[in-house]
């Protein structure tokens, strides 16, 4: 591993200062990771449940950082493919926590999976599946 969970929330605290506030990640071996959210009244929907663009913004930031635990901060990673499932309603008002593991991790492309919890419910809220591109060295 190149980046600790301290080093991924200083690199979310410097680069992504606008979101930053939204995340945290609470653990980070090689190849997984765990990021927390934090929801606000922003990221709800009517129904008092937490809306599908935040479970996406999740597992979008959750898999991009597992791939930076293990290469770097190499900031222009990016997103080139993703599958999302919505299971259930994520309740409003408790933490969303969002385990990844990395599938694939190549030259150019890395494959991952996330699957989003509400804090203390063991049912996924949603599942993902993500490709990124990874930037050549140089």
């Amino acid at each position: 591993m190149k980046m600790d969970r301290d080093a991924l929330n200083v690199f979310l605290a410097q680069d992504f200062p606008e979101v930053a506030h939204m995340f945290r990640v609470d653990a980070a071996q090689p190849n997984a990771l765990t990021l927390r959210l934090l929801p606000s009244p922003a990221h709800l929907r009517p129904g008092g449940t937490v809306s599908g663009p935040t479970l996406f913004a999740l597992a979008d930031v959750a898999v991009y950082l597992t791939i930076l635990s293990m290469i770097g901060p190499k900031a222009l990673t990016v997103t080139t493919n993703a599958g999302m499932d919505f299971m259930r309603k994520p309740p409003a008002g408790v933490d969303l926590l969002c385990e990844t593991r990395l599938l694939k991790l190549g030259r150019v492309l890395a494959v991952g999976d996330a699957l989003i919890y509400a804090e203390g419910d063991t049912r996924p809220a949603a599942r993902a599946s993500m490709t990124y591109s990874i930037p050549p060295k140089g």
